[in-house]
């Protein structure tokens, strides 16, 4: 009998802030342990309010209110043009594909690895369930977020990768999640949907490895995401982690990533939020070992009335770990976005050498940015800097596209796409790239086979 609970046992509805989870625990063992107390957490403190200080800029309300529910089966014959366009093919080594939080078998592509593994949450729970006891849940802390409190009670597939000692992985491993939307019920009628994905990376000592995740869904379909992913990593590993939320702009997403750094590891994260209508990531990076490097990318591109809002933290626990972090975001109609970002040096973390930088490009008198870097430093031998910048196109460099023979609209769209290319082509993974290249070049109607071909390093110290 499967340890994962019946789907139908998943949250049913929410209609207030702070509704009690509507949920029967039917997980023995030490997830069913889990599932309850992060339930419990749930019930007792509820969906934020714009009261609290981490959500005031972004109202949940919206989320709270709509009656979600889980789809019982994946719909596959819904998910298939998705799935076709946003599939990775050959140029993933792996790929797993889950529709509406349920694993697509005939859609994914599994890889024999020497003494790794990618595995869904049904077989890592048959194989192995001592490693997924030791570390699922215990990085993303159901206390610190609402949202992982939920998705944690509501834990039912989710994917695996554990990646051994010396294993070097150059072709990306594919995590794609598909939501449909709307799920029929038995009076006729339609309802929002809602699933819960659940990553868990473990990479133990000297890994090399690309790991991408995906969040898409077709456009005009209501549907709720609500995602957490845990890394941990052991000593000197390199690991290039990208995230793209391409969700339809009817929909919701809110994520949350917890990174534990081992000593000498570098993390790389690109992260690239195009749709939602509302979206929240919460990226928290912990350097727990000496040397460890984190770099920290991100791109927004929204438009129309989206809201995204962006918190990071880069937790310097140890001494010697330099981090850099750049994330730009372009604005247009009355789409507003939050970016906050705190550098925390903890007292013994000497040497720290720190970078960020947040730059905005509003391209309508009605888009709305707030940008809130936050350092808190308890060391004395440092060198952190964070920078801050939000503006209109600059018009000097329009006037000189106009004397080119260049129409206003475009020279605007050319200086918006270049401005969002410091980004994208720093990031390795060519299929992520390309579908960034392209969406700009849709979405400021330049041709589609516009490419930035100077690619950047990830953290280049000239920011």
């Amino acid at each position: 009998m499967s340890q994962l609970i019946d789907a139908k046992s998943l949250i049913a509805n929410f209609k207030n802030i702070g509704i009690r989870v509507k949920q029967t625990i039917r997980t023995a063992g030490w997830l069913g342990a889990v599932r309850s107390a992060a339930v419990a957490e749930f019930e007792q403190k509820g969906f934020p309010s714009k009261t609290a200080e981490a959500w005031r800029f972004t109202n949940v309300a919206p989320i709270a209110k709509t009656a979600f529910q889980s789809p019982e089966v994946a719909d596959l014959s819904a998910a298939r043009d998705t799935f076709k366009h946003f599939s990775f093919g050959d140029d993933a080594v792996c790929e797993l594909v889950f529709v509406d939080g349920h694993f697509a078998a005939s859609f994914s592509k599994l890889a024999q690895f020497s003494n790794s593994k990618v595995l869904t949450f049904t077989e890592a729970l048959r194989t192995e369930a001592e490693l997924m006891q030791k570390h699922l849940s215990k990085y993303a802390d159901i206390k610190a977020n609402p949202f992982v409190a939920l998705n944690t009670g509501c834990i039912d597939e989710g994917a695996l990768v554990v990646l051994r000692s010396d294993t070097k992985i150059t072709t990306p491993i594919h995590l794609l999640f598909i939501s449909t939307g709307k799920l029929a019920t038995s009076n006729g009628n339609s309802t929002a949907t809602v699933c819960h994905p659940r990553v868990l990376v473990v990479a133990e000592d000297r890994v090399e490895a690309t790991i991408v995740e995906s969040y898409v869904g077709p456009e005009g379909s209501e549907y709720f995401t609500n995602a957490v992913t845990e890394f941990v990593t052991g000593v000197d590993c390199r690991i290039d982690h990208c995230k793209l939320q391409q969700e339809s702009k009817a929909a919701y997403h809110i994520a949350t990533m917890q990174v534990d750094l081992g000593s000498k590891s570098q993390f790389v994260s690109h992260a690239a939020s195009l749709g939602a209508k509302l979206s929240r990531n919460d990226l928290n990076v912990i350097m727990n070992g000496e040397y460890a490097t984190a770099t920290l990318n991100g791109l927004v591109i929204i438009g129309g009335e989206q809201h995204c809002d962006n918190h990071t933290l880069l937790h310097h626990e140890k001494p010697n770990c330099p981090s850099y972090e750049m994330y730009k975001h372009v604005l247009s109609d009355k789409a507003s976005c939050v970016f906050k970002g705190q550098i925390y040096v903890q007292k013994d973390a000497q040497k720290t050498d720190s970078k960020q930088s947040s730059k905005t490009l509003l391209l309508s008198d009605d888009a709305y940015m707030n940008s809130q870097p936050a350092l808190e430093i308890y060391a004395d031998d440092v060198k952190c800097t964070h920078g801050s910048t939000t503006g209109p196109v600059d018009e000097g460099a329009v006037f000189y596209l106009r004397s080119r023979g260049i129409s206003l609209e475009s020279a605007k769209h050319l200086m918006s796409y270049a401005f969002a290319a410091d980004v994208s082509r720093r990031i390795r993974v060519v299929p992520v790239r390309r579908r960034l290249e392209d969406f700009m070049a849709a979405h400021h109607g330049l041709p589609q086979d516009l490419r930035i071909t100077d690619l950047g390093s990830h953290d280049e110290k000239s920011r």
